[in-house]
């Protein structure tokens, strides 16, 4: 039996995150079904301490906090990026590898060291991925929550100026630029962001 999806029928959705690249992201995803978002950083609501072992434990969590604490339903996404080489890493700890003062620069330059002391120098040797859990939650606590990926590699040095985050060294397959290489537009049809948007709207969304 399929599942059954709560339909989100609110015209004001919080976006729980202070990040603005994601939120200008998750913005356009959102505005051809008539919703106005709001972001978390605009209605002064703290970022929760993300304690979760995966993606999706802290998507729920981020979203169930901005939820209850306006009393609106809340769209929260934990992404990062993932090299194989590394196990996985940098993984859910993405962002805390940019430190304090997000410097995805270094976090950048961590990475890619990383690799070279795992004399991870040929294509097959590099694969990598973003993966993005993506929960929608209300105030009463019922969440609906979507993952999304996409698989490529990861280049140094970095290359293209757009976009946020690890997207300068990140190539996806079947393609001859980085993510940071890309506009807005063209990134949003393969990112593992969208990809993970495409199922929530499918489940719980109806265009305006």
């Amino acid at each position: 039996m399929a599942k059954e999806y709560r339909k989100f029928i609110e015209k004001t959705i919080i976006v729980a995150s202070h990040n603005a690249g994601k939120v200008k992201e998750i913005n356009l995803l959102l505005s051809p079904y008539g919703i106005t978002a709001k972001s978390a950083k605009e209605l002064n609501l703290d970022e929760p301490e993300e304690t979760g072992d995966t993606f999706v434990e802290n998507a729920e969590l981020k979203a169930l906090a901005a939820a209850r604490a306006s009393g609106m339903p809340a769209l929260a996404d934990d992404s990062g990026y993932s090299v194989a080489a590394l196990n996985g890493d940098p993984g859910i700890y993405s962002a805390r590898w940019a430190g304090d003062h997000r410097d995805f620069a270094l976090a950048m330059q961590m990475v890619e060291s990383a690799m070279q002391e795992k004399d991870a120098q040929e294509d097959d040797e590099r694969k990598a991925a973003f993966i993005c859990a993506l929960t929608l939650a209300w105030p009463d606590g019922h969440v609906e929550t979507f993952e999304g990926r996409v698989d490529g590699i990861s280049i140094w040095p970095p290359k293209g100026t757009n976009g946020f985050g690890y997207d300068p060294i990140f190539k996806a397959n079947g393609h001859d630029r980085t993510f940071a290489e890309m506009d807005c537009a063209e990134k949003q049809k393969i990112s593992h962001r969208a990809d993970a948007f495409r199922q929530l709207v499918n489940a719980c969304f109806k265009a305006a």
